[in-house]
């Protein structure tokens, strides 16, 4: 089957969060599986610098404001799979992050770039832009792409199918109503039963309503995302539309995140764990922290945002302190709380270090090097990290939700006896039960050696690769 992808980033060309790791793992698993399998993506500077042999397939002319847009292909640098790349300079050739300007703000004109992106994939599929290569399943993601599936049924003679995967439903890809002529958006598409979402056009929406399947990156998010706590105002579309949805869990690329990468201190493994002690000094050298401290090295990789939970995590940084745990941060989000890291960090310097901002090559460093993960979010579709950690036997300490709950098993009596936990889990959102937990975990690290190392044993043995997804996918495109 030939597989068409649409999405605005992908790892190692552009990354902002877990979807760019999505892209660049499953499209690779799925062209080991025999599909034929290409991406389409737009050309932001790092897509146009990383891909190989790009050349031109055709010119569109112009649209969506710009003057100039060309589809060219070329070949992903590490997976060599095709790559379709929509040249639109005045849209697309921008420095820094693909989705706001320099003052932190979205783009004016982020309904045309993302609206181009879902156009161009219509008319791949309707064989206009190459005929040589005609997709057979069209799979959307997320919101950026939301318009694909419209803009395909807007043309009664394609019989294409689409999938639209929902990577994170608050990211809801709301624009003013009046944009519909810019977007070439009917008069009979602006209607509750369409994209119009409370006056205005949601790109989500338009995936969820016009694409033949849905999936989300958990089968706990599937379930959750259909009730008003979780469906961000979506719920009753996500409830119509429930016997076309499903939960695929994301995977983890092993070449990448594994104990013996090349980015951390010193290599390790199941067997042998005596690196993963030097990973710990090394991260505690590298960020000035103290070597003495009694308890666990807690860490965050993640966006600083109330949706992680961080505000919840300043609240009890006293209590874990007091624990003599230490924490390391690395991460970037909303600014209050980023100040709030930076100033727990300056009371506390021997104890708590921030890096505000993204790092690859120290999110492997912090995977390998804390003894904890803490992942406290108030939802999480999927979660990558918290994957990234059981790996490097590093416990996540993590809240019941969505693939949280799907993929870390709780340390408590009943899971040690039989030898399956994983890392700690707690259950509501509020500063008591994540200081409870904190400090059972503390607890558990300081007096039960052995139990710890078992624990970490169990949580390496882990096996969250894309095989299994990747052929629940393939089983869903043959569905269609």
């Amino acid at each position: 089957m030939r597989i068409l992808h649409v999405a605005f980033e992908i790892f190692p060309l552009v990354k902002t969060g877990g979807l760019a790791d999505v892209l660049g793992s499953l499209p690779p698993a799925l062209a080991k599986r025999g599909l034929d399998v290409r991406v389409l993506l737009p050309g932001l500077p790092g897509v146009l610098d990383g891909i190989v042999g790009l050349q031109t397939v055709t010119r569109i002319g112009p649209v969506f404001g710009a003057a100039s847009v060309t589809l060219c292909v070329g070949r992903l640098p590490d997976s060599h799979l095709p790559a379709y790349v929509i040249d639109a300079p005045f849209l697309f050739r921008r420095k820094g992050n693909p989705y706001v300007g320099p003052d932190g703000q979205d783009w004016d004109d982020n309904h045309r770039r993302f609206g181009l992106l879902g156009w161009a994939a219509a008319h791949l599929a309707a064989g206009e832009l190459d005929p040589e290569w005609i997709p057979e399943v069209v799979h959307a993601h997320d919101w950026h792409a939301g318009l694909t599936p419209a803009y395909i049924m807007q043309n009664p003679s394609l019989s294409v199918p689409t999938v639209f995967t929902i990577h994170n439903l608050a990211f809801r890809g709301i624009f003013p109503m009046e944009y519909h002529n810019e977007l070439d958006l009917p008069m009979r598409r602006l209607n509750p039963r369409g994209v119009e979402f409370h006056g205005n056009i949601s790109f989500m929406k338009a995936g969820m309503v016009y694409s033949n399947r849905i999936t989300t990156v958990s089968p706990s998010y599937a379930r959750e995302i259909c009730t008003p706590e979780f469906g961000c105002g979506l719920d009753g579309v996500m409830r119509d539309r429930a016997v076309d949805l499903s939960g695929i869990l994301n995977g983890v690329d092993y070449a990448v995140w594994n104990p013996d990468d090349t980015e951390i201190a010193k290599p390790y493994s199941i067997d042998d764990l005596a690196g993963k002690k030097a990973c710990k000094l090394d991260l505690q050298l590298e960020f000035s922290l103290s070597t003495q401290a009694r308890g666990p090295l807690f860490a965050v990789v993640s966006r600083l945002t109330s949706q992680k939970g961080m505000d919840l995590l300043l609240a009890v940084l006293p209590e874990l302190l007091q624990e003599g745990a230490q924490l390391v941060v690395l991460g970037t989000g909303e600014g209050e709380l980023e100040d709030g890291f930076r100033y727990a960090a300056s009371t506390n310097p021997d104890n708590i270090a921030v890096y505000i901002g993204y790092d690859e090559s120290m999110s492997h460093r912090f995977m390998a090097g804390a003894d904890i993960l803490l992942v406290p979010s108030r939802f999480e579709p999927c979660g990558l990290t918290q994957l990234y950690a059981l790996r490097y036997g590093t416990l996540p300490l993590v809240r019941r939700v969505g693939g949280l709950a799907d993929t870390v098993v709780d340390v408590n009596d009943e899971n040690l006896a039989a030898d399956s936990a994983t890392g700690f889990v707690f259950d509501e959102a509020t500063r008591h039960a994540l200081s409870s937990r904190i400090r059972e975990a503390c607890a558990f690290y300081c007096n039960d050696e052995a139990g710890w190392t078992k624990v970490q044993r169990n949580a390496m043995r882990q096996d969250f690769s894309w095989d299994d997804s990747a052929a629940n996918y393939e089983q869903l495109y043959r569905s269609l």
